[in-house]
């Protein structure tokens, strides 16, 4: 068991854990991530280390509700416990001295985006950090991003807060003015947002990592849910990434993929709604 110190709420449904896990503390890097069970019967969740601390022997989890075995885990109060945290996970990011980094996160992707900021900063870089949501809630990590970052730039829909638009507007920009083009992109976010960026970056030669982690199931491979293109060979996110080069990963095929189940699923959230309504 996996004895949970704190749990804060940082938007809706989103929840920050600091979790127990010595061994895990200790050989985590940037970039890797951990299988999670709240209980025996819970399923296996893949969740990025978001950040760790060797000597108090934790790391810290940041989970998104999606589905019941995400909202038992981001119930789970602290002094509480978790089943299982499985790893690290997952092949480590290339930290080195870029030169100017851009780092872009998508919603919840800050929070994946946070250990890389930290690692690239740490490394000697010029962090320029973009990151949005769809309103001023859903923006996370702002505080600790900025600290991290040479230079912190928030976009939200709804303009609620910074930039009006998508990530991929201040990007944009970015990349025009030949003074502040970088020479690394670091993206994390929903794979049609990391899809933009590779498209937005590519005429310009700059390296561009992504990390296909919402994709991913087991977290071992076995399940096939994870297996992705990238340079006309397949690969499976959870152990041959979560990173790739995107400018050589077949986005096209993923977005199929993606979709090809989305109408059963609604179908059996239709489903799965009536009958709780007729419940209550």
């Amino acid at each position: 068991m996996f004895r949970v110190l704190t749990n804060e709420t940082l938007a809706p449904d989103v929840h920050r854990l600091v979790v127990e896990a010595p061994r895990v503390a200790a050989a985590r890097k940037p970039g890797q991530f951990v299988i999670v069970r709240a209980d025996e019967a819970g399923e296996r969740i893949p969740l990025t280390i978001a950040d760790a601390d060797a000597a108090a022997g934790t790391i810290t989890l940041i989970v998104q509700v999606a589905g019941d075995s995400t909202r038992d885990i981001a119930a789970t109060c602290a002094g509480g416990a978790l089943q299982d945290v499985a790893g690290p996970l997952g092949k480590p990011t290339e930290i080195r001295n870029w030169g100017k980094v851009v780092c872009v996160g998508g919603g919840v992707g800050a929070a994946v985006l946070f250990p890389l900021v930290k690692a690239l900063a740490q490394a000697g870089n010029e962090v320029t950090t973009i990151i949005g949501g769809r309103s001023e809630p859903y923006v996370i990590l702002r505080d600790e991003l900025a600290a991290l970052s040479s230079e912190l730039l928030v976009t939200t829909e709804d303009g609620s807060l910074g930039t009006k638009g998508f990530v991929t507007v201040v990007l944009d920009e970015i990349l025009a003015d030949e003074s502040r083009r970088p020479d690394a992109v670091f993206a994390v976010g929903p794979v049609p947002m990391m899809a933009a960026v590779a498209e937005q970056t590519r005429p310009y030669g700059v390296k561009t990592v992504v990390s296909v982690n919402p994709i991913m199931v087991d977290g071992t491979g076995m399940c096939g849910g994870c297996r992705v293109t990238v340079g006309g060979m397949v690969r499976f996110a959870c152990v041959d990434g979560p990173e790739f080069d995107g400018h050589l990963v077949d986005f096209r095929e993923l977005a199929r993929r993606q979709n090809a189940y989305k109408e059963h699923y609604c179908r059996l959230e239709g489903r799965i709604q009536a009958q709780q309504g007729g419940k209550r």
